[in-house]
């Protein structure tokens, strides 16, 4: 059995997190002060390259100085596990259900959330004790897929991941997902102000673009 309760706290009440993928480090730490600053304490930064991982590492220590919580994304294999945790990051981020991944997150001390598409992915996930789930590709899938999910498996939250902006994030979270997570919505001043209402008060100057 595998644990990854954590995200409880982890996501808390927040009902978004963001995604900052391939943006090289100055530039994913200026999207990610735009997310603290917006409301979004939880930033995903996927991990594929040297210059990602480095991204990850320098994101990770700033948001620890602000007390905001940064995790690897794209983490595939038990030497992603590593890296991730050799960065700085608090949790681990799948595409897909790979249990050795997961195990070794685990036991690495940072909580997983593995990727699922199929009511088999959803129970087995589960089974293992696993109960944040990342709903990929969410846009795919679509909001009746999570409606369709929440009626058998009741006790899986899920964080929907992959086309998602503030134009369908609002129709995500009614169909029952807990967290969506958006990318370059962040970069967009015009979509800033509906994301911000889906978080409650927001910094002025955010919500002015600036």
């Amino acid at each position: 059995m595998v644990d990854n309760s954590q995200f409880n706290q982890i996501f808390g009440a927040a009902p978004l997190m963001a995604i900052l993928r391939g943006m090289g480090a100055e530039r994913s730490l200026a999207v990610s002060t735009t997310a603290w600053n917006l409301g979004i304490d939880v930033v995903e930064l996927p991990i594929q390259t040297p210059d990602d991982v480095e991204a990850l590492r320098v994101v990770a220590a700033a948001g620890r100085e602000r007390g905001k919580i940064v995790g690897a994304g794209t983490v595939v294999s038990v030497e992603h596990v590593q890296q991730a945790a050799d960065a700085g990051a608090a949790f681990t981020v799948s595409p897909g259900f790979d249990l050795e991944v997961v195990r070794a997150s685990s036991d690495a001390g940072l909580p997983a959330l593995p990727g699922v598409s199929t009511p088999s992915e959803v129970q087995l996930a589960l089974k293992e004790g696993l109960t944040w789930l990342k709903a990929f590709p969410a846009s795919v899938l679509g909001t009746e897929w999570i409606k369709a999910m929440k009626g058998p498996f009741p006790q899986a939250n899920f964080v929907t991941t992959g086309g998602m902006s503030a134009s369908n994030a609002g129709d995500f979270l009614r169909a029952g997902a807990r967290v969506v997570a958006v990318g370059s919505a962040l970069e967009d001043p015009s979509q800033l102000p509906a994301l911000a209402a889906l978080l409650g008060p927001v910094d002025p100057s955010v919500s002015a673009g600036r």
